[in-house]
């Protein structure tokens, strides 16, 4: 007996018993990944797509926070392209006359100026994304894609209330539109028109990480890509310039602009070749975009 009064016999261990309760486990060191590491590209969207969630509820979440500290709040949301669609009348309709010779001037600006803004502000949100995250970007590890993809998404929330006052101008300032079954078409629009502004978004969110200075030259492009996208004036006035007449066209904005026009406005079925065009354009953006985006996951975070 030990001096404890216990047997010695019974205070070891069963070395035996432990052993046999011991599981063994193989570990494959080529599925081993560094933390932080980029991966697959297939592996890397589906990785996207489960953070869903997280990309909805930050949309959501920004969106009811953005104007907290102004005054009429989120009235702004449809304020803004109102002003901005007043101020184009009166120095394009009234000053310049550009409006001379289209059908429902007022109705066609208004389009204008509410479509144009949605893919304005979702390609420079969806740019200055990682920039404007770079504390989140260095502290977790997750897809940096979900960034510009939820400021996509953020700027289509806001952009819902501004398009249904759209709508509803239209039906009240004459002349009267009639409602017909090509509005229909308006909803697979802004769907395209969503998906080319994160396409973009990808490719220039890219660029502004590497070089930050490229945001002030976006902001100047989209200007310039304003007036050249027939958001003022009707593009026959240049039919007599089929050069600039094939680049109106091949413009993916004036492609927008015109089926929205065309079905909202002038009841009439959407040019097929405005279609493709801008589908063609998208597709292309978005697999570019990732592509592009994708290649330089690892580096997020790190530039400056």
């Amino acid at each position: 007996m030990s001096p404890t009064g216990q047997d010695p016999t019974t205070s070891q261990p069963d070395e035996s018993s432990s052993n046999s309760s011991v599981k063994e486990y193989s570990i494959d060191p080529a599925k081993l990944l560094r933390v932080g590491a980029r991966p697959g590209f297939w592996a890397y969207l589906k990785e996207i797509w489960r953070y869903r969630s997280f990309i909805y509820f930050d949309s959501q979440a920004r969106v009811a926070a953005g104007h907290d500290e102004d005054r009429l709040g989120k009235v702004w949301l449809v304020l803004n392209p109102i002003l901005n669609g007043a101020t184009y009348y009166f120095v394009f309709g009234l000053l310049l006359g550009t409006g001379s010779g289209v059908p429902n001037f007022l109705g066609y600006l208004i389009i204008g100026t509410f479509m144009f803004r949605f893919t304005t502000q979702g390609i420079i949100s969806g740019a200055r994304s990682i920039n404007n995250n770079k504390s989140v970007v260095q502290a977790f590890n997750f897809p940096r894609a979900t960034l510009p993809v939820a400021a996509n998404l953020r700027e289509f929330m806001a952009n819902v209330p501004a398009y249904v006052v759209m709508i509803i101008l239209i039906l009240a300032i004459p002349p009267v539109e009639k409602i017909t079954w090509l509005w229909l078409s308006f909803i697979p629009l802004v769907a395209v028109q969503f998906l080319f502004n994160l396409g973009l978004s990808l490719v220039l969110a890219r660029i502004v990480t590497r070089f930050s200075d490229f945001i002030h030259i976006i902001s100047f492009g989209t200007r310039i890509w304003l007036y050249l996208s027939a958001v003022f004036f009707a593009a026959d006035r240049f039919a007599d310039h089929p050069v600039l007449m094939a680049f109106m066209h091949a413009n993916p904005m004036y492609c927008v602009l015109e089926i929205a026009r065309d079905a909202l406005l002038y009841g009439t079925l959407p040019a097929l070749n405005r279609w493709l065009v801008l589908i063609a354009w998208t597709v292309v953006l978005l697999i570019i975009g990732s592509w592009v985006f994708w290649r330089a996951e690892e580096s997020y975070g790190r530039e400056s």
